[in-house]
């Protein structure tokens, strides 16, 4: 955009604002002028009714009845104080001067009146200006400040003005390209075409294709839509008004409308441009006549107006970015007005990875950092979990007195990410720790007994923020887009791990397998409601899940009998995965609780520890218990394969 176009906006800009304040002036004054004369009106009425004329006849028979409690003697009247009387509202009464009544003063003093003459003061103008013009100045002022509070939070509606409060970038100013968006190439893809249609839109126009009016970006929070958005404005070099859905917003009806008019007028103004509304479900929602709201209607109408209003051809193009695409108005989806809905959803392997090296080039890292690694251990994550990984990383690096970030850090920002710092003021007492111990490595055990779990990576005993006492981390070995029944059904027998340890070690149970039933219960229903996996009820969908992209609780679709027994049949998957952990256990109690004591003792192991003195101590029980006529010490025999198992693992990790 030519310098002459910004002056010549700058210039609109300053001169509608000169205008409004001019207005906003006026108005102010005419409301001091209109609140100042209500007043003395009410004050004029006020005195009348406590304030009465009478004649100095009166005036004389009151001095005779000694009714009177003092006199004033004015410059032009007699103010009198009758004496205290039964009504509450007190009147003050007041006569003109007789001339030759000299005997008035002996009169007042027979009658015990008390008297005094008013002093007349110099400096009236002065009274005039405290008691008259001061209040009209402070009204005034008082006016004018509430007025500008509201026109200010109303984006100047009040005045008629409305302005969009929308943040523009002018060409690259926002600083972000397509280099900065890792993991979302389709979305990119689908964004290449119009950023080239408002670099060179006559190729486009000369073989009669029109440029997509508007592109709807959808997908879970943190997975990069308004990074996408300030990309696409960044590679077109174009103007790029960025604003979210609730700046539209307002109490007062109207205001939003007029911001919406606003808006596309600076876009037209400055047109090829981008616009960027974000969390536009905040305006968009579909319209309801049982529960309205008149603001919000009346802004989303006059989005769709405006957006079937301008030209396409100018190169305006509007982007959107949502999480709750099923709320949306059907009008604003339809083709013509966001003719395309983009899809940026969490990243696979390949793309967790590409985002970690694009948040991690600025950062120092290690020779032996396998970003390939983390990648596999951060199943799930988005862009924005995945940049507070690399950054909590590079602190954790200099807290540890290091330049560089190892893979170790790394890691560690992981489990921060996932379960929080270490709670190191939380001491557990020693038959806590031991239950705690039991239970983590009666999950891990689980999985190294059953063929469909994934690998442990680490399993620890440390308190974390986020509640948990202790956990496994698993680290699948390859990412999975897809479960098996049978991979659910393990990881359901996995969680019950942690409580068929303890009921089997200590002929108890405790509160901390509460995270585990509930996870398990929740995979077990979705089993049955969700993916068809019941033989009752075989493939009837008895599920829908809402805000899909918010991870929104799932609403059952069917009534009160069928859920009932869609409870009984959670409780026997539940019932039949927790006998087949405690049917696992039973058989490598030794195992079990050879490799809880040394969890107890070094209360963290990896994954490859676990596994080593797994192995050991099994080979070393199979081994000794068949020989013949030799008694074995169970529990001696346990501890020296322990302590054989423990020096060599520890051996390894030194070398």
């Amino acid at each position: 955009m030519d310098n002459k176009n910004q002056n010549q906006n700058q210039n609109e800009n300053e001169n509608g604002n000169r205008n409004q304040n001019l207005r906003m002036i006026v108005i102010c004054l005419i409301s001091a002028v209109i609140i100042f004369a209500l007043y003395s009106y009410m004050q004029n009425q006020f005195k009348k009714s406590t304030y009465k004329e009478i004649t100095y006849t009166e005036f004389n028979q009151m001095i005779e009845a000694k009714q009177i409690e003092k006199v004033v003697f004015k410059t032009d009247r007699i103010e009198i104080t009758p004496k205290k009387e039964q009504n509450a509202l007190k009147i003050t009464y007041f006569t003109g001067y007789l001339e030759g009544d000299t005997d008035v003063y002996e009169r007042l003093n027979a009658a015990g009146v008390s008297y005094s003459k008013e002093v007349t003061e110099s400096n009236a103008w002065l009274q005039f200006i405290l008691l008259d013009i001061l209040p009209l100045v402070l009204i005034w002022g008082a006016m004018y400040f509430i007025f500008r509070r509201i026109t200010q939070s109303a984006g100047g509606g009040i005045m008629g003005v409305g302005r969009s409060n929308a943040k523009m970038y002018m060409q690259a100013d926002t600083g972000v390209t397509f280099a900065d968006v890792a993991g979302q190439e389709e979305a990119k893809e689908s964004l290449v075409e119009i950023i080239d249609f408002l670099q060179k839109p006559e190729k486009y126009l000369r073989i009669g294709a029109k440029c997509p009016k508007g592109a709807l970006l959808v997908g879970p929070p943190g997975t990069g839509k308004t990074l996408l958005a300030k990309a696409v404005a960044g590679e077109a070099k174009v103007p790029f008004f960025s604003l979210s859905g609730s700046g539209f917003v307002e109490m007062f009806v109207g205001v939003g409308a007029s911001r919406v008019r606003d808006l596309f007028k600076q876009a037209q103004q400055n047109a090829p441009c981008i616009i960027f509304i974000d969390e536009i479900d905040a305006i968009g929602k579909s319209r309801d006549s049982q529960f309205g709201n008149d603001e919000r209607e009346q802004t989303l109408n006059q989005l769709l107006s405006e957006m079937d209003g301008f030209d396409t051809s100018k190169g305006i193009v509007i982007l959107a970015a949502t999480n709750r695409p099923e709320v949306l108005d059907k009008a604003l989806l339809r083709p013509g007005r966001f003719d395309r809905r983009i899809i940026v959803d969490k990243p696979d392997l390949k793309g967790r990875v590409d985002i970690l090296k694009v948040h991690s080039k600025n950062v120092l890292m290690h020779d032996s950092v396998d970003l390939e690694a983390i990648g596999l251990a951060t199943s799930g994550a988005v862009g924005s979990d995945l940049a507070n990984i690399v950054n909590e990383a590079a602190i954790l690096a200099v807290k540890n007195g290091r330049t560089v970030v190892k893979q170790e850090d790394l890691l560690e920002s992981v489990e921060v990410v996932i379960a929080g710092k270490e709670k190191k003021d939380r001491i557990l007492s020693p038959e806590e720790k031991k239950i705690v111990a039991y239970h983590e490595v009666g999950h891990a055990l689980i999985t190294a007994l059953m063929k469909d779990a994934e690998p442990v990576q680490k399993i620890t005993i440390v308190p974390r923020t986020m509640g948990a006492l202790g956990y496994v981390l698993q680290v699948p070995e390859e990412e999975k887009y897809l479960m098996s029944k049978d991979e659910l059904k393990t990881r359901l027998v996995t969680l019950f791990g942690g409580r068929a340890a303890e009921e089997l070690c200590f002929h108890t149970i405790t509160t901390g397998a509460a995270n585990d039933i509930e996870q398990a219960t929740s995979i077990a229903r979705a089993m049955i409601t969700q993916y068809g996996m019941s033989e009752k009820f075989g493939l009837m969908g008895l599920e829908s899940v809402e805000n899909r992209y918010l991870d929104g609780r799932p609403v059952l679709n069917c009534g009160d009998e069928t859920a009932s027994e869609i409870d009984h049949e959670v409780m026997a998957l539940l019932k039949e995965s927790y006998d087949k952990a405690k049917e696992l256990l039973s058989g490598n109690l030794d195992v079990l609780a050879a490799i809880a004591d040394h969890l107890t003792e070094k209360e963290t192991i990896t994954g490859k520890e676990f596994m080593d003195i797994l192995h050991k101590v099994r080979t070393k029980l199979q081994g000794e218990n068949t020989e013949a006529g030799e008694s074995v010490d169970e529990s001696a025999e346990v501890s020296e394969a322990l302590a054989e198992a423990q020096s060599e693992a520890e051996d390894e990790i030194d070398g």
